[in-house]
């Protein structure tokens, strides 16, 4: 797990060995911290060192990172951090890996998965679909055939969405976990986002708009292609479009639908990421850029042209942007004094990265979530990356959405959808 400084000593690695004991045992596994350590048992410690202390005994307050002015907080309408000031992003002492002690390598066993591993409890490899204390699995819905690449749980609704490249869109019922309903629109679904009473569905060509309340149903045209993504934003519904357009639409509550207000043109391939935040509706293309448009006049006011691959997903978390993409790394952005965006840290995976979800764990602590194309979600604590669990699936998760009371919901290639859950006491995974 590497990290871009940008600074005068090029590439560090984000975890530094602390202390100056000579003692064997008193040493950081250094392929624990990078996710594959795989000795069972392991001379080396599989947790952080306490902080180090300073001369007076008492925990050292020196801020480490890469810029001292970033504590300032400034809430947008997405991913807020709580009280607390941050100082520093990637240093991987935090809470998160010190309290976790691992049992087992960090691989699930294969075998287990098609339910024929021989070793049973002492199988070295992990017969869990996660990996870490603050989270547990509640269920598993299954019913889709393809990929979940939309989930949807509309405000003061009893009732779970989920759409797939199966075509159809599921309906749960979430006291008893049973699907009540089964809506084939005839297409594969891009995506799926509810608004208030709203549902929206992107399949090609079109964006299905439902009303759960009213029982209005509408069809939005226009997109040519695939609708990989969509938002609403200053009372407007923005879609991501496979030719690389994006297309506004605006409720006219009069006439009771939607009507087309803008078409946004830039991108030079389709746009498969959107996110407001900051007045601003941030664009990631599979021209590998992320374009920031002005909610006010809809023009494009930056290109950032950092990545090297697909801009996957794009998060706004406080005054931060943050990105990720095919090209393996987790993108940091904040405004500099101009007032554009900049890169101020870089996180590095071993995988291309597919989607980024940020929420609060059961202790109100900023957590994010990163899909990976291993078949993985990473669970880290912001902003220190901190590594504080896993969790696998069959085939790669392309949708993660918060629920309330501490839930949350993952939806993989194999059309299964789980059902996740903040634990308030830990509870081990072996």
């Amino acid at each position: 797990m590497d990290v871009d400084t940008s600074g005068r000593e090029g590439n560090k690695r984000v975890y530094q060995r602390l202390g100056a004991s000579n003692d064997r045992q008193q040493k950081v596994c250094f392929h624990w911290r990078a996710g594959k350590c795989n000795r069972f048992p392991c001379p080396f410690l599989h947790r952080e060192l306490a902080p180090p202390t300073s001369s007076n005994g008492t925990a050292s307050k020196r801020p480490h990172g890469f810029a001292d002015d970033m504590g300032t907080t400034r809430r947008t309408p997405n991913f807020t951090p709580n009280s607390q000031s941050f100082s520093t992003w990637g240093r991987g002492n935090g809470a998160g890996a010190g309290n976790r002690v691992l049992k087992k390598t960090e691989k699930l066993c294969n075998y287990w998965v098609q339910g024929s591993c021989s070793f049973g409890d002492k199988c070295r490899y992990l017969h869990s679909w996660s990996l870490g204390e603050h989270f547990s699995l509640l269920t598993q819905l299954e019913g889709h055939q393809k990929v979940v690449s939309g989930i949807a749980l509309p405000s003061g609704s009893d009732k779970l969405y989920t759409g797939s490249k199966d075509e159809t869109v599921r309906v749960w019922d979430c006291q008893s976990g049973q699907c009540t309903g089964v809506i084939n629109l005839g297409g594969e679904i891009g995506c799926l986002i509810s608004e208030g009473p709203w549902i929206f569905v992107g399949i090609p060509n079109v964006v299905k708009a439902w009303n759960i309340q009213s029982g209005t149903d509408l069809s939005l045209s226009g997109p040519a292609g695939q609708v990989y993504a969509l938002v609403v934003g200053n009372g407007l519904l923005f879609a991501g479009i496979q030719d690389g357009n994006i297309l506004a639409w605006k409720f006219n509550v009069a006439a009771n639908c939607f009507e087309p207000a803008a078409s946004l043109k830039g991108h030079t391939l389709a746009v498969v990421s959107l996110v407001v935040g900051a007045n601003r509706l941030y664009s990631g293309s599979m021209d590998h850029s992320i374009r920031a448009w002005s909610l006010e006049n809809l023009q494009c006011i930056q290109t950032l042209s950092d990545h090297t691959s697909v801009v996957m997903s794009v998060l706004c978390w406080d005054q931060f942007l943050l990105s990720c993409s095919l090209d393996q790394t987790i993108k940091v952005w904040v405004a500099a004094e101009s007032g554009n965006l900049e890169v101020t840290y870089t996180h590095n995976e071993e995988h291309g990265l597919l989607t980024l979800c940020g929420m609060h764990d059961s202790e109100a602590k900023p957590v994010l979530l990163c899909s990976c194309n291993d078949n993985s979600v990473r669970f880290y604590d912001l902003p220190s990356f901190s590594e504080k669990g896993k969790i696998f699936a069959k085939q790669e998760v392309r949708s993660i959405q918060i629920g309330p009371g501490g839930l949350f919901f993952t939806g993989d290639g194999t059309g299964s959808v789980r059902v996740w859950k903040w634990s308030v006491e830990p509870t081990a995974t072996t």
